[in-house]
């Protein structure tokens, strides 16, 4: 006997090519999967499977191997091939440090090997060839700049491909210190352009669309960069890189932004750090493209430093000019219309997060520590988020205030400056379905909102849990969501209107059980909580 959830799951990991040898086989003939046709790419043909009314190829390159000679260096196209490539098994995710997931999201990591040749994406497509001019999904993962891959089983396109007439792209870039190690100041000629190289990577994945993806039915006039978290970031660095000017036409930023960007001193001053804990100086940069991969992940987060405060873009004047967001909207980008929000308690999803009931003192506490401020403006704010929320319990006004402060506020500060351009609309959403799993305590957590928009919910159970209720929103968020891919506009019949965002009446979308739009949700909260900042 099969349940409906272990047959999707079977079928996702044939799809994906992670059932090898005499598995592989009676998953795909179980499942009714078959060789797909021939499809020609810039590099050469490949082929992947048939499955269910959708066609998926997964680990084609975008781009050479990384390793050796490459490593630091801005990436190249990839080299052609003769014959067939058989594009069933997901490549491989640049090289990273152990994980940090809690267990309900761990549960959706494949956990492909990692090496460095991992310039490699992935495509699920409801049909083939130049005439289906379907809208374009490219999905970036979260994960910070450090951490995390295409291949989750959270961001398997098919569903969403086969429900929605589009076609989904995830894709592998260089990470963390292999793409992000600043050593355009320290290592001559050479290296003068080892500056963002891990968002170069994306540039290229973004040309690799633009050349080949009609072939595989999408129309490359019509991409949207879509990401959460970590991805969503590098979407916000992305609309102002020169380099990717074009290659998109909206955005969708969950969960995450980029305000600004690391100086150069900065990222140099890290730089220099990083050479100190493996015993190198300026003058033998040469020597970090011979160490060993695993040596270069172990001097990550040697001597108590944290990868996720020390990788990201770097304003470095060429690649990317300027600040992303800051003091405006990139001007790169103006015409890009953009859907953005948050889910209401984004930081229960890191693991040493508390969960369990607190008291008023304790409460206040963790304010000050969150704020940095002192008793007063501490109960004021406090004061605020009770009045806003009736009946709100100590523990969801911490990790509500927490997650306004460590995602909510870049989101609106982007959305806001974003809107002041005035030159493409803004549309606002806010995630409040809390999910069942671990007695609730999780509630609306960081990532919860993936499987609804992915109409992956059945696969992802660990997350969301069992109920029947989760359909519906499932529904009417992957409509919104291709809606806005396919015309940037998220409005579909399922929903109430959705207005666009602007600086007045500020029209929000409530996705819950119930979905609604409110005009500035939660505002008083939003003013107290900006006052407190400015205090402290």
């Amino acid at each position: 006997m099969i349940n409906r959830r272990m047959f999707l799951g079977r079928g996702t990991l044939a799809a994906a090519g992670l059932l090898t040898g005499g598995a592989l086989s009676r998953a795909v003939h179980a499942e009714g999967a078959t060789p797909s046709p021939v499809v020609p790419t810039t590099a050469g043909k490949v082929r992947g499977i048939r499955l269910k009314n959708v066609f998926a190829f997964k680990g084609i390159p975008y781009g050479d191997s990384t390793e050796g000679a490459r490593r630091f260096l801005p990436p190249v196209n990839p080299k052609s091939w003769t014959g067939v490539r058989e594009t069933t098994l997901l490549g491989h995710r640049s090289p990273h440090g152990p994980s940090t997931l809690i267990p309900e999201v761990a549960a959706m990591d494949r956990d492909e090997p990692a090496g460095e040749d991992c310039l490699v994406l992935n495509v699920w497509a409801p049909g083939l060839g130049g005439a289906g001019k379907r809208p374009v999904i490219v999905y970036v993962h979260g994960g910070g700049y450090v951490t995390g891959s295409g291949g989750f089983l959270l961001y398997d396109g098919a569903n969403l491909a086969r429900t929605q007439d589009v076609v989904v792209i995830t894709l592998n870039h260089r990470l963390n210190v292999f793409g992000y190690l600043y050593l355009a100041e320290l290592g001559g000629e050479k290296f003068a352009h080892a500056s963002n190289v891990g968002m170069l990577d994306l540039v290229l994945a973004l040309e690799w669309v633009r050349d080949n993806v009609s072939a595989f039915g999408g129309d490359p006039a019509n991409v949207t960069l879509f990401g959460q978290s970590g991805g969503a970031a590098k979407i916000s660095a992305l609309m102002a890189m020169p380099a990717a000017k074009g290659f998109f036409h909206r955005a969708i930023i969950e969960s995450g932004s980029q305000v600004k960007g690391k100086t150069r001193a900065e990222a140099t001053a890290w730089a220099e750090q990083f050479l100190q804990r493996l015993g190198l100086k300026a003058g033998q940069i040469d020597e970090l493209q011979k160490l060993p991969v695993d040596q270069l992940v172990a001097a990550m987060a040697s001597g108590g430093a944290n990868p996720l405060a020390a990788f990201g873009p770097v304003v470095d004047g060429h690649t990317l000019p300027t600040n992303p967001f800051d003091p405006a909207a990139p001007e790169i980008s103006a015409s890009v219309p953009l859907l953005t929000g948050t889910v209401e308690t984004e930081v229960t999803f890191f693991k040493n997060q508390e969960l369990n009931p607190i008291d008023d003192a304790s409460l206040r506490a963790r304010v000050k520590q969150i704020l940095g401020t002192a008793d007063a403006e501490a109960d004021r704010l406090i004061a605020a988020y009770r009045k806003g929320r009736p009946g709100i319990v100590n523990i969801d006004v911490e990790l509500i205030l927490a997650s306004d402060v460590m995602f909510r506020e870049g989101v609106l500060a982007q959305a806001e400056r974003k809107a002041a351009q005035a030159a493409a609309p803004v549309y606002m959403y806010y995630f409040t379905w809390r999910s069942p799993v671990r007695d609730g305590k999780l509630k609306a957590f960081h990532t919860l909102e993936l499987p609804f928009v992915f109409d992956n919910i059945d696969i992802d159970e660990a997350m969301t849990g069992a109920g029947r209720e989760r359909y519906l929103l499932a529904e009417r968020m992957s409509n919104a969501w291709a809606a806005f891919a396919r015309s940037g506009n998220p409005n579909h019949k399922g929903l109430p209107n959705w207005p666009a965002f602007n600086n007045t009446q500020r029209a929000t979308m409530i996705f819950n059980n119930e979905c609604k739009t409110i005009n500035d949700p939660n505002g008083k909260e939003r003013i107290a909580l900006r006052a407190a900042q400015t205090a402290s």
